[in-house]
């Protein structure tokens, strides 16, 4: 098999195509949580901690080197903490989202599974009993 055609039998599975969407939508869904924690969450916590803005939150190295000009010339280095820390919630919030969400498609999975399954109709005379039934209708009309 070409290495071409494998690659097309392999990327026209129905998993992969379903892991494509899954990833999409799972970026997107990222991009929510963040503005939801960055614009929603943040701020008044932030207020509730005396006004502090966890984007801010770091820990200083080594200062800039600036020049007469005030221009940098050799980057400080420094510890952003307060990003990791936002990024971390952003993080507790979208797994406690996807576990919500296969909690739910499970819960939906086991009521579908508890349902009796319809009952089959009986399966139609054979032709043998058809027959014989004819043949008891005679003796009968006797």
């Amino acid at each position: 098999m070409s290495m071409m055609k494998e690659f097309k039998t392999f990327a026209m599975k129905g998993n992969v195509v379903d892991m494509a969407v899954g990833i999409i939508i799972g970026g997107a869904f990222g991009k929510i949580v963040a503005s939801f924690v960055n614009d929603v969450l943040m701020p008044p916590i932030g207020m509730l901690l005396g006004g502090m803005d966890f984007k801010t939150l770091q820990v200083v190295l080594r200062e800039d080197i600036l020049n007469e000009a005030g221009e940098v010339v050799t980057k400080g280095a420094t510890i952003m903490y307060g990003n990791f820390i936002q990024t971390t919630i952003d993080f507790i919030i979208i797994a406690f989202a996807i576990f919500m969400m296969i909690k739910a498609m499970n819960n939906m999975k086991k009521k579908e599974e508890a349902k009796p399954a319809p009952t089959p109709p009986p399966p139609a005379p054979t032709k043998e009993e058809l027959l014989l039934g004819e043949i008891r209708d005679l003796l009968k009309q006797k």
